[in-house]
């Protein structure tokens, strides 16, 4: 008779347990392709995987290129990754957008180990990256294309996973503090433990700054001030059952300026909440796992005009719960599946006061989508990997959607690795499209198709790695604001100003190419180049041809990086973008900019680290967003201690 340990260190079990809950031991299996070491995926296939064996696009940050990075904002750090297109509202905490691909940026799902961040109170419910700051994570995760079958609603450009380290071994910590121009100051740290029974791990940030004017040709500079926090708990009650507490929580005030955009007194604030519970079981010696969990996350916006007579202008409030399921059954050495259930509500509460109307009645709403999903994914011979998976969709106001996916990732040769993969997208209407003062409760799910396919060769051992990669995607029945005009006798027209419905049609299609050398034991190179075309398809149309907005043909980036014998790391990064139009219209062109950085960081010791940055070292002029201004040089220096 078999008799179970109760908190008995168990490495398998961990891992598995991890895999399952989206988020391994990264920070041991992630390293950096120079160490060859390849590394681990979670997120494209809900399952951990060498790259080699994945046939989608992924892109990974380890927390070793954030640390080198020295970046403040998450979104600044995938602004360098192939694919991305990043906008922003001023300087450090104006709303910031990322695009995938040349989708929408609500057309991109945002996870925290595997949590969903998107926002169901904003009009699009896309998630505003303003308050995401680089702190705790182990890697991020950037998946390229549709990927709605394992991922749901919103994935039509991809996903971008945060992935926070799991936390083991004896009791340590980290701190570090930063200063720099603008009166910036950025405090960072954590601690954590990891016993027979119960691991945690807690971190923290904090962030300020006087900032720069949001308005490009303002004088009164907009402040930013950040809180961050965030807590994990692992608990190993048998070899075969681990339960899981985590949480993040931030708290983001920014000055912002008005409309008409002009110098004015404006301010956000900005709490989010995410939380998890879950529970892995694991039953025939690993073979099969259950998880059963659920997440919830909150997201309370509020703006305030201090020189109104009345101050609150906006009071926003969204929340999704969702209870999930998730069986993974490895049948074979060669053969597993995936299945899942999930049951997700989606809240919101938002008001607009103002002279006119001080006291609006909330616009409420609520919607609850119930899903399954299936993936099998199959080895046939060692070096091959397919993957095929659908999804089935229950909205309870537009209805049902089934999505599919499939990808293969073919090991020619040692060196050579071919992949391709074909996936479905879909985006239910949001609560405001659906429920506010312009809501048409007719609106049918945006749609998309894409396929991408590509090839990675590596030389000299893996001291040179070259990819490419072609994608193409089609999407329909996007939903957008239909203004009315006076007298219009539609029938959607009577009493308001205008409405949502679904009219627009766009194409994407480009090519990315990356390349990862190792020059000699101290000197390295990446780079990265996007050329893509993304316009409107949708024929009829005024702006039929026309090319998206805030979406560059042509992204570029570029960096050095030099290891000295003495502890010394220095590094030059160079990042490209093309002109761009900042309306679908294409009336306003956002000229073309190349930014450079110069980093350096010096290792006093095996625990301290003191370093540095310039960021945009050469003082360009340039623009994401109309008459929204930049940060120009700026001047940064910080200490990180571990112990």
């Amino acid at each position: 008779m078999h008799t179970q340990s109760v908190c008995r260190p168990s490495s398998r079990l961990l891992a598995a347990s991890a895999a399952l809950l989206l988020h391994p031991a990264l920070s041991a299996l992630a390293a950096d392709a120079s160490d060859g070491v390849e590394d681990v995926i979670v997120s494209a296939n809900r399952i951990s995987q060498e790259t080699s064996q994945v046939g989608d696009s992924v892109t990974v940050i380890t927390a070793k290129e954030q640390r080198r990075s020295q970046k403040t904002a998450v979104s600044d750090l995938l602004a360098v990754t192939p694919g991305i297109a990043v906008a922003r509202n001023g300087g450090l905490g104006g709303t910031t957008t990322v695009r995938i691909r040349g989708a929408e940026s609500h057309q991109t799902v945002v996870l925290i180990d595997g949590v969903k961040l998107n926002d169901p109170s904003s009009a699009s419910g896309e998630f505003n990256f303003a308050d995401l700051i680089t702190t705790d994570f182990a890697q991020i995760e950037v998946l390229r294309g549709p990927q709605s079958t394992l991922w749901g609603s919103q994935a039509i450009g991809g996903v971008i996973n945060i992935v926070t380290p799991v936390p083991e071994g004896p009791l340590s910590a980290m701190y570090s503090v930063e200063g720099g121009t603008h009166d910036t100051a950025i405090v960072r740290g954590n601690v954590q433990a990891g016993g027979d029974c119960f691991a945690w791990r807690v971190g923290g940030n904090y962030v300020t700054s006087d900032g720069i004017s949001a308005y490009a040709l303002g004088t009164e500079p907009d402040s930013y001030r950040n809180v961050g926090f965030n807590a994990r708990g692992i608990l190993h009650i048998t070899d075969n059952i681990t339960a899981e507490v985590r949480s993040t929580w931030s708290d983001g005030r920014s000055e912002f300026d008005g409309f008409p955009l002009r110098d004015t007194p404006d301010y956000g604030v900005t709490e989010e909440l995410t939380t998890y519970t879950g529970v892995t079981l694991g039953a025939f010696d690993g073979r099969l796992q259950n998880r059963i969990g659920f997440a919830y996350t909150d997201t309370d916006r509020q703006d305030t005009d201090p020189s109104s007579t009345v101050p609150k202008t906006f009071d926003a409030e969204g929340s999704n719960k969702r209870w999930e399921y998730q069986g993974t059954l490895r049948i074979t050495d060669r053969v597993s599946t995936i299945v899942g259930l999930e049951s997700e509500r989606s809240e919101l509460s938002t008001a607009s006061p103002s002279t006119f109307d001080p006291n609006p009645v909330p616009l409420t709403g609520e919607v609850q989508i119930d899903s399954a999903y299936a993936q099998v994914n199959v080895t046939p011979i060692d070096t091959l990997s397919l993957s095929a998976g659908v999804r089935y969709d229950d909205h309870d106001t537009f209805g049902s959607h089934t999505t599919t996916r499939a990808s293969a990732a073919w090991s020619v040769t040692p060196s050579t690795i071919l992949r391709a993969s074909f996936g479905e997208g879909f985006k239910a209407p949001t609560l405001y499209q659906l429920y506010s003062e312009y809501g048409n409760l007719d609106l049918n799910a945006e749609e998309a198709e894409s396929w991408d396919a590509g090839v990675e060769q590596h030389f000299f051992d893996k001291k040179l790695v070259v990819s490419a990669t072609y994608f193409d995607r089609d999407t329909k029945n996007m939903i957008d604001f239909v203004s009315c005009d006076f007298g219009d006798t539609s029938p959607l027209c009577q009493g308001r100003f205008g409405y949502y419905d679904n009219f627009q049609k766009t194409n994407a299609h480009g090519v990315e190419l990356a390349v990862a050398a190792r020059l000699t034991e101290q000197l390295t190179l990446t780079a990265n180049y996007t050329n893509m075309d993304a316009e409107n398809t949708a024929r009829g149309a005024t702006t039929f041809g026309r090319t998206l907005p805030r979406r560059p043909d042509e992204t570029a980036n570029a960096q050095l990086s030099y290891e000295w014998p003495v502890g010394l790391t220095t590094t030059v990064a160079v990042q490209h973008a093309s002109r761009a139009f900042d309306t679908i219209a294409n009336t306003f062109v956002l000229d073309s900019y190349t930014l450079c950085d110069f980093r350096a960081s010096y290792a006093v010791s095996d625990s301290m680290e003191v370093y540095g940055r310039i960021e945009n070292a050469f003082d360009e002029e340039y623009q994401t967003a109309r008459n929204y201004g930049t940060l120009g040089r700026t001047f940064y220096a910080g200490l990180r201690q571990s112990f």
